[in-house]
Formats: C-alpha cells, sequence, structure tokens
C-alpha cells in the first residue's frame, strides 16, 4: 500500500550518508511500492547538479529515475517543488554536519516550510546535556515536536526490536527478568577500525558521544525499562525516560589506541578516549544491585556488537562434585550477526555424568527466507507514515546526556595497544562474547 504523495528532501545530498543509504533506501521503497510513486525525492547541496546527473550517480532505471530531482541551495526550494505538483507533506532529512541544525530549521522555516513539513536529524543531538536542552528549544521555535524525528538508526536493527518481542512475548523470560536472578547485564560494541576519515569529527567528540550517548544508551533502556502499556511511540518514550530517570554511572574508564594522536585531523596531544569502559547503576526495585557494564572502542580485536545477560549461578549442592556451575547467558547479536544465543548446562554424552556447557541459537538468517530490511529503509518509511516508534524523544536525549554529565571530559585517558581490548579496570568478568556466533553463514 503506498503512502500517499509526498515531497522528500534531503539536505547535503551530495555527502556520503546521501549516497551510501539515504537515496538507495528511498528507491528500494519504491522499488517495492512502499512508497507512492508520485513522490518526488529531491536532493539538495552546494555542489552543481543537473537532475540528470544526480539520477545517474545512483544508476537508477526508469520510471524511479523521473521521481529523483536535484536543487542547489536551499534558496528557492519551496518554489521548486512547487513546480512538481501539490505535496500535502514535505519531509526534510539533515544529512548536514548537527552543528549547522538550528540555522537550517530556520532557514527552511524562512524558506516557506510550515505545519505540512516534519524534519529528520541525525545524530549527535547536541555535544553535553546544556547543549542538547539548547538545540531542542530552537527546532521546537521552528517546527512542533511531532514533525520533528531523532534518528538513531541502531533503533531499526532487527535484532533491536526483538528484544522488546523477546522480553514481553515469552512467558519463560518475562518473569526472571530482574534483579532476583539476573546477575548483570553487559553491552560490548568493538570495532577493528581507527577513527580514519572521520578524525576531524571524531576528536571533538570521542566514543562516549559518538556511540554511548545514542545508540548504547538506547540498548540499554530497551533492556530494562519496564513493560509499556502498548507498542505505540509515547507509550514506549515513557518507560524509557522512566529508565534513565533512575540511571546513574558508578565508574568511567577512558582509554586511547596507540598512535591516535597521529592519526590526520586530530589536535596534538588530544585527550579524546576512544574506548570507554562504564559501571552504570539502575535505580528502581527491578534492578537494584544489577551492575550494567557497558564497554565500547575503536582499534579493538573485533568487530562485533553484542548485549550479554548473565544469569545468577545456581547452588552446586545437586551437581557440587562437578565444581562450580558456569551460570546461564543469553547473548543477543546485534552486528555483524543478527540472532539469539542462550547458554546452559547439560550433560555430556557418555557414561559418567559430566557436565558442558551448550547453546540453543536463534539466527535470523537460519529463521526467516525473506531479506531483512535495511535500516534507513524502515526509518524513512515510518518517517513518511507518521510513526515515531522508532525515533528519539526530546526528552530522552537530554536525560541520556544528564547520566554522562560528570563523566565527559572527566580524568585521565590512558593508552591500549591497537588491536586489543584493555584489561577491566574494575575487574569486570566480561561474558566471552566472541565464542558466540550463530551457527549460520553471513549471506
Amino acid at each position: 500500500m503506498g503512502t500517499g504523495r509526498t515531497a522528500i528532501v534531503i539536505l547535503g545530498a551530495s555527502g556520503d550518508l546521501a549516497k551510501r543509504k539515504l537515496v538507495p533506501a528511498l528507491i528500494h521503497l519504491c522499488h517495492s511500492g512502499k512508497i507512492d510513486q508520485s513522490t518526488v525525492i529531491v536532493g539538495e547541496g552546494r555542489s552543481d547538479f543537473s537532475d540528470a546527473e544526480f539520477r545517474n550517480s545512483f544508476k537508477t532505471p526508469e520510471p524511479l529515475a523521473s521521481m529523483l530531482f536535484y536543487h542547489k541551495g536551499i534558496t528557492g526550494l519551496k518554489s521548486f517543488l512547487a513546480d512538481k505538483g501539490d505535496f500535502p507533506r514535505s519531509i526534510v532529512f539533515f544529512a548536514l554536519p548537527p552543528q549547522v541544525y538550528s540555522a537550517t530549521a530556520r532557514e527552511l522555516v524562512q524558506e516557506g516550510f510550515g505545519p505540512d513539513t516534519s524534519i529528520i536529524i541525525e545524530k549527535p543531538f547536541g555535544a553535553d546535556y546544556q547543549t542538547a536542552v539548547a538545540l531542542n528549544r530552537q527546532l521546537s521555535d521552528c517546527f512542533d515536536e511531532q514533525r520533528i524525528y531523532r534518528n538513531d538508526h541502531y533503533l531499526a536493527k532487527e535484532a533491536v526490536q526483538n528484544i522488546l518481542v523477546f522480553r514481553f512475548a515469552n512467558s519463560i523470560f518475562y518473569p526472571v527478568w530482574n534483579n532476583n536472578y539476573i546477575e548483570s547485564i553487559q553491552i560490548n560494541a568493538s570495532e577493528t577500525l581507527g577513527v580514519g576519515t572521520r578524525s576531524a569529527y571524531f576528536d571533538k567528540a570521542g566514543i562516549l558521544r559518538d556511540m554511548v550517548q545514542n545508540h548504547l544508551m538506547q540498548l540499554l533502556c530497551l533492556m530494562t525499562m519496564e513493560a509499556p502499556v502498548s507498542l505505540g511511540a509515547e507509550d514506549i518514550a515513557e518507560k524509557k525516560v522512566e529508565l534513565l530517570r533512575a540511571l546513574s554511572i558508578e565508574a568511567c574508564d577512558r582509554r586511547q589506541y596507540e598512535g591516535y594522536v597521529k592519526e590526520p585531523g586530530v589536535a596534538p596531544g588530544s585527550s579524546t578516549e576512544t574506548y570507554v569502559e562504564l559501571i552504570f547503576r539502575i535505580n528502581n526495585f527491578r534492578w537494584a544491585g544489577v551492575p550494567v557494564y557497558l564497554r565500547c572502542g575503536k582499534a579493538l580485536d573485533r568487530n562485533g556488537t553484542e548485549i550479554g545477560v548473565r544469569f545468577k549461578p545456581v547452588p552446586g549442592i545437586v551437581f557440587d562434585k562437578q565444581g562450580p556451575l558456569p551460570p546461564n547467558e543469553i547473548v543477543f547479536m546485534i552486528q555483524p550477526q543478527e540472532g539469539i544465543i542462550l547458554s546452559m548446562s547439560s550433560k555430556e554424552p557418555g557414561g559418567e555424568l559430566k557436565l558442558i556447557k551448550t547453546n540453543m541459537n536463534f539466527c535470523y538468517h537460519d529463521s526467516f527466507s525473506q531479506e531483512i530490511p535495511e535500516a534507513y529503509q524502515r526509518l524513512l518509511l515510518d518517517a513518511i507514515r507518521g510513526d515515531h516508534t522508532l525515533f528519539v524523544t526530546a526528552r530522552e536525549t537530554e536525560l541520556s546526556w544528564k547520566a554522562l554529565e560528570n563523566v565527559l571530559d572527566k580524568g585521565s585517558v590512558l593508552p591500549y595497544k591497537r588491536g586489543s581490548v584493555p584489561p577491566s579496570s574494575f575487574g569486570i568478568q566480561w561474558i566471552d562474547f566472541e565464542n558466540y556466533c550463530c551457527s549460520c553463514k553471513l549471506r
């Protein structure tokens, strides 16, 4: 079913995000019939392109190519759209540096984009609590909150969306999701690459701002929030806000990989962290006493984003001769593989009673034959439909920054060897995520 006649504008269309993600996602949605072919997609930028040159850069066949247009600059953009027809809705995606968001919003209003216009902005939403509050206020001066979509593409990953289904649609897991049974929750995001071409941006941000405040804090919320009244956007946001209000940081260790200051674009003597290890506490009845461990970094030994739940061990009374029993663990694999693994004890075949650790695997690629949609396809389609469920509210962004307020740019930054994971400064027994993997091969 189509979504009606809509004008979609991508500001900064000559940039990397538009080329790699946004325009290909929109073309796919058009090709699959999820976007009405009366929709127009307009790229805006500072470069000089004709419509034909813009279309050719994406190698789009007809009739989809005729939906693509290009306009240089925001001035005159409204009349340019009017020449293409009457559009009840306009959606403007800010594929732009975050520091120009508020000025661009004002420019759009001055150009004539009004109540029928929605805007989509990318993270980071500010650089700290104060700047996030200011940015939200400046954007709300130009557009109603229901017209502002704060995009965190992690929320559109299938494995992330499945967290709430896993927690609240399965009676075997819901009753044990609390401090009576769970010893710790562990969030891990590892990347083998360094800062690369993003060094100029990253050196002003660091891993806390670039990954923790947005992507990983959202994962934390989904893993620990209370059950919402419904799956509506407002109900889910309400529970995430409640969780963020109860969140505090017990400890933080910031580190930097050796050779970082020699990367092109990095300031001499920079103290920007490229790795962080955190201990969170959630101050409510469900999670009192349960630490949430989080580590995230660049130039590490592997690529992978996972969430682990370690359960409290059962008493070893029956199997006391076997030694300490390994705790049960559940691992949610977010990327590059997508799946859920349950680790448990079982008997090894043979005459003697010997316990071994075995895994039960759920892998997306083994369980579903259809293509898993790319995150931006889902996010763009939801924005066109007016669905805020997978987007972040102003209050969430502010409280997420508030939780990090006491650790941003604070404390010393110790070095670590590139290609290695720094040993835990807090003696955390991290789940061995590397030894958890889906049985399938990535396609």
